[in-house]
């Protein structure tokens, strides 16, 4: 048995200048960037995220400008299988996540979790 849930959005931005981008997004969206909940600062910037909302983050890529989810789950490779299953594949692991293409083509992570309240509110699967 495992829990998964949508828990962010990624705005992946093609870009030389992560701020500026960051502060297009926060400006947009109305929620300031918060350096200290961004991790690597090199690639990330969190928008601070009021609660019970989905997270967002501004992502620097090395691939054309797009948006994609991330669903945190309590067991990845359960969830990983569990999508495949669905049609998903697997595309690239990367440090603590796994990105996925869904039959479709949108591509999405799966990530372990990342808001303080999970798993209320995830699916259970078993």
């Amino acid at each position: 048995m495992h829990h998964s849930r949508q828990c962010s959005i990624i705005i992946d931005c093609d870009t030389q200048n992560l701020d500026a981008a960051a502060s297009f997004w926060s400006e947009a969206l109305g929620r300031p960037v918060n350096l200290l909940k961004s991790g690597d600062l090199e690639k990330y910037r969190t928008l601070d995220t009021p609660p019970g909302q989905i997270k967002c983050e501004v992502q620097k890529v090395e691939h054309p400008s797009r948006a994609h989810i991330d669903i945190e789950t309590d067991n990845i490779e359960a969830e990983v299988q569990r999508l495949i299953k669905l049609g998903a594949r697997e595309v690239e692991r990367v440090r603590r996540w796994v990105v996925m293409e869904a039959p479709t083509g949108q591509r999405f992570c799966i990530v372990p979790p990342q808001l303080p309240d999970f798993p209320k509110g995830a699916n259970r699967w078993s």
